[in-house]
């Protein structure tokens, strides 16, 4: 009987301690569970320089993506373009820089050319459907890579002021204009203090209220007319200049001519204005060459107006200059952290309605074709109604030849060009001096 009872206890003990242990091993498999869930957790730091609606936008659309992706936080740095990108420089350098950031479209190769940023060469060819975007082919490199992914397009046509041209009994621009069609139609626009036109008795080019196009800087100005009639600034491996070349003559030549005449805004006559780009929307000219975010001003200002693309140089070659303002990862962040930022691009590129929220702003041709050639986009406002020349103009786009070192050989360039523009060079002297300049600039990088 004792022997039974001691067995019976010994018995009861065992459970307890099986049941005890069972229990521990729950608790422990849950607190483990718990470590686990908060090491999938992940933070990444966004950055993207600021400015007026879309900082709302941007934040609702970066919840939304957290509430669908919980396992990823996200934190922001931003500040207006200057401040931004001169903050990011800081941080690149000392190794501080967000884990991925919004790169203007022409600084992108001065990030992987110095190693800032991580090649998405394989994710997009894994994850992205090439030919449902636009603007890819933009971040890809001479060696095929993709170093960044397309947050918004800014892509080049011709706005004309509708009621501007009426008034001079003028047709409106259309596909089949070439750049000299264009300054003979804009010298019967031009219109001097004293209400003269060029050719008429006593017109002073001097003194202009009414130019037939305005005109500055690369992208909106020098850059697609160099194109268009067969030059450019450097070669296809961005590694040496071709400035002077006899087409960048013929384009440069075109471009004084029409600045001595005053048809064309020159460096001087935009002095006079609150800045160049409020030329066009204030009435003062009846062309511009402008990028999508020109309609915002244009709208704003209630302008009666309306786009097409580009005229065609003299050989028939037409170009559209194109900025891909785009997201890039951080090459020093974690790979853990990178592939959260993946997802992020990944969440803006491929859904609709993130691309079509986006898209209402009115700040950048949409990334993904179905929305761009969609009543989102085409008819995001009354004006410009022939929004299809934006979407025409990929067919003959391209880069501003941007390399490691574009802000650099952009800056000399444009010093060379003034001296043209204002005659206080020869044109042979501003192209020969500039293709020293320039291939010097780019030898000191790539030498290396």
């Amino acid at each position: 009987m004792k022997q039974h009872i001691s067995f019976s206890i010994l018995l009861s003990l065992i459970l307890v301690m099986v049941i005890f242990i069972a229990g521990c091993s729950s608790n422990l498999t849950t607190e483990n569970d718990t470590s686990n869930s908060e090491e999938e957790q992940v933070t990444i730091n966004l950055g993207y320089y600021s400015g007026g609606e879309s900082d709302e936008k941007m934040q609702e659309l970066i919840d939304g993506f957290m509430e669908k992706n919980p396992e990823i936080k996200v934190t922001t740095q931003s500040a207006p373009y200057g401040q931004f990108f001169q903050k990011l420089d800081t941080q690149i350098a000392a190794g501080e820089a967000p884990d991925i950031w919004l790169s203007d479209g022409v600084l992108v190769m001065k990030y992987a050319e110095r190693g800032a940023v991580k090649d998405l060469t394989e994710w997009i060819n894994r994850d992205l459907n090439k030919e449902e975007y636009y603007g890819l082919e933009f971040n890809e490199d001479t060696n095929g890579k993709y170093w960044g992914v397309p947050q918004g397009i800014q892509i080049g046509a011709l706005y004309y002021n509708k009621d501007l041209f009426d008034q001079a009994g003028v047709d409106y621009p259309n596909e089949d204009w070439t750049w000299e069609d264009l300054k003979e139609v804009a010298a019967k626009l031009t219109i001097d203090a004293s209400d003269k036109k060029p050719g008429d008795e006593g017109f002073n080019s001097d003194n202009i209220k009414q130019f037939g196009l305005t005109f500055f800087s690369i992208t909106e100005g020098w850059f697609p007319v160099l194109k268009s009639y067969g030059g450019g600034i450097l070669n296809d491996s961005l590694n040496k200049s071709i400035i002077n070349s006899d087409e960048n003559k013929q384009a440069l030549e075109w471009m004084v001519d029409g600045m001595s005449r005053g048809i064309i805004t020159d460096p001087a006559d935009l002095k006079s204005f609150q800045s160049s780009m409020a030329v066009f929307p204030s009435g003062s000219a009846a062309m511009r060459i402008g990028i999508y975010a020109r309609v915002l001003a244009a709208n704003e200002a209630g302008l009666n107006y309306d786009v097409t693309v580009l005229p065609k140089g003299p050989d028939g070659e037409r170009f559209s200059p194109v900025i891909a303002n785009s997201w890039v990862i951080n090459d020093s962040t974690s790979d853990k952290k990178a592939k959260a930022a993946w997802e992020w691009i990944k969440y803006w590129a491929t859904e609709d309605e993130v691309q079509k929220e986006w898209a209402a702003l009115g700040e950048a041709v949409p990334v993904k074709k179905s929305v761009a050639n969609s009543e989102v986009f085409l008819n995001a406002s009354d004006k410009p109604e022939n929004r299809e020349a934006f979407l025409e103009s990929f067919d003959f786009a391209g880069t501003l030849d941007t390399n490691a070192v574009w802000s650099e050989w952009v800056a000399k360039f444009n010093e060379h060009a003034q001296r043209a523009f204002l005659k206080e060079s020869t044109i042979d002297e501003a192209l020969e001096n500039a293709d020293k300049d320039i291939q010097e600039i780019v030898d000191e990088f790539y030498k290396e």
